[in-house]
């Protein structure tokens, strides 16, 4: 993640943590931006319900695009690690790590005040190239590919690059449909949609 300056916490004289500004400012614009979009959230309002100053926040973060991208890196690690933990715990058989990653995106979809991925959704408020959250959302959808894409070459598959990007398909399509028809729509058959896809890529033996 980028240089935030001074995030972290200290104590006050009873030795209870206190946040300082830049974690406040953190951990206000990264809920904000979760809940509501990062183009309909202002400067002026996440330092109001940070309950700090606009200063504070230049002095921990160059312009509000920076601190969206450093939203967005902390929401890219926790992803990371979570998809991580849950191939690790499907074992060793990759077909049973293909169905643990499609089942851990199903599983984020019936969560309550779940508000669709954070990627896609800056992804589609800032399709132009060159902002700072732009380029986070591609690399961490890229290591997403790359993970499935890896995985999938461990299977008897005739086309791993396809049944990766399929997968992927069923994912993103997901995310889109839940926004429309909420988690008991097409969404909810994210899991049997991906492992038909796997079967038909399987060889015969």
């Amino acid at each position: 993640m980028r240089k935030i300056i001074g995030l972290g916490a200290c104590g006050d004289p009873c030795g209870t943590p206190k946040k300082n500004a830049a974690t406040r400012i953190f951990e206000t614009a990264r809920d904000l931006f979760y809940q509501r979009g990062v183009r309909a959230v202002g400067v002026d309002e996440i330092v109001c319900q940070a309950g700090v100053t606009k200063p504070s926040l230049y002095r921990s973060f160059d312009s509000k695009d920076d601190l969206v991208a450093a939203c967005l890196e902390s929401f890219a690690e926790q992803g990371e690690a979570d998809v991580e933990a849950s191939v690790a715990a499907a074992g060793a058989d990759p077909r049973a790590q293909l169905r643990a990653i499609v089942g851990h995106y199903a599983n984020q979809m019936s969560r309550p005040g779940f508000r669709g991925c954070p990627m896609t959704n800056t992804a589609i408020e800032f399709p132009e190239d060159g902002h700072p959250g732009r380029a986070v959302v591609e690399e961490c959808k890229a290591k997403l590919r790359e993970l499935i894409v890896g995985i999938a070459r461990n299977l008897p598959a005739e086309d791993p690059e396809t049944l990766a990007d399929g997968l992927t398909l069923l994912i993103e399509g997901a995310y889109a449909t839940y926004h429309i028809f909420g988690s008991q729509g097409p969404a909810t058959a994210l899991v049997r949609s991906a492992d038909r896809l796997i079967e038909a890529h399987l060889q015969p033996a």
